[in-house]
């Protein structure tokens, strides 16, 4: 790839787009484009491209931020620029082969960080597509280690995962309101009971003893970080999180009428699973 493994496009600039360019953009040559033009202008220390396609041509590797929603639009304006680049999609529950069905035998990575990589503390999940080498996977996650862990799985594990680090800021939130415990002075008998609760529910969706222990330590280090760093209370960082008809709503359904953290990872693995495109 030579010098364009420099140069990284970010196509959607919303939270975690934008988290990314922040994280990345001392590193690395960052080209962004988003249809909204707000807000991308004030940004420092990145390059704007004119629309998706120009994105596409200037960069060789492409990191899709975008909603669910807009991802087909995306992918069509994309596909015929895209031969022999690295597409990086952090987009929930889309899977790496409709990726590739889409836009042919293109190499893809698919990624899932939570709310802490904002300050870089997060947690990301990563897994190869059909076409990604192992050098493809090595650079996704030279990137997302800018933002905190990473930990390479099988896509196949992507929904426990997503369940796991990708909602579990939303049951730390959940542990310290319905404990009054403040972010700052957690007692730490307590902390290790909630651990031992949450690695369990990691474990009871699918995830071996020793990815569940690094996914829900770094999830709870990154989480209270976070409401340090930012200053939020739980409830308001939960609310943050908390996507409508996403897996977090759904786990908390659970934990709302009464149901254990178990049950309640358990259903937002099944949510993410119902919500995935195949």
């Amino acid at each position: 790839m030579g010098d364009m493994r420099k140069n990284i496009g970010i196509i959607g600039f919303g939270n975690m787009g934008s988290a990314i360019a922040e994280r990345i953009k001392t590193k690395y040559k960052v080209w962004v484009f988003d249809k909204d033009k707000n807000k991308t202008k004030n940004f420092k220390g990145i390059n704007i491209a004119d629309n998706n396609v120009d994105l596409v041509n200037k960069v060789q590797i492409i990191i899709l931020a975008v909603k669910p929603q807009d991802f087909e639009e995306v992918l069509t304006a994309m596909k015929d620029n895209i031969k022999n680049k690295l597409v990086i999609s952090i987009a929930a529950g889309i899977n790496t082969g409709y990726i590739e069905e889409r836009l042919g035998q293109v190499r893809v990575i698919r990624v899932m960080p939570n709310i802490a990589a904002r300050i870089g503390e997060g947690m990301t999940c990563l897994a190869q597509g059909k076409f990604a080498c192992l050098d493809n996977l090595d650079l996704a996650r030279n990137l997302f280690d800018c933002l905190g862990e990473t930990l390479v799985i099988d896509e196949g594990m992507m929904n426990p995962a997503t369940a796991v680090s990708g909602s579990g800021p939303a049951y730390v939130c959940n542990f310290l309101e319905s404990r009054g415990l403040n972010p700052k002075n957690i007692p730490e008998q307590k902390k290790n009971d909630f651990l031992d609760d949450f690695q369990k529910a990691a474990e009871g969706v699918g995830l071996n003893a020793e990815e569940a222990r690094f996914l829900v330590n770094t999830t709870f280090n990154g989480t209270i970080s976070f409401l340090r760093r930012q200053n939020l209370s739980p409830s308001e960082l939960r609310r943050q999180v908390t996507s409508k008809g996403g897996t977090t709503e759904a786990a908390f359904e659970v934990l709302n009428r009464g149901g254990s953290l178990m049950e309640a990872v358990k259903r937002a693995a099944e949510r993410a699973k119902e919500l995935s495109r195949r």
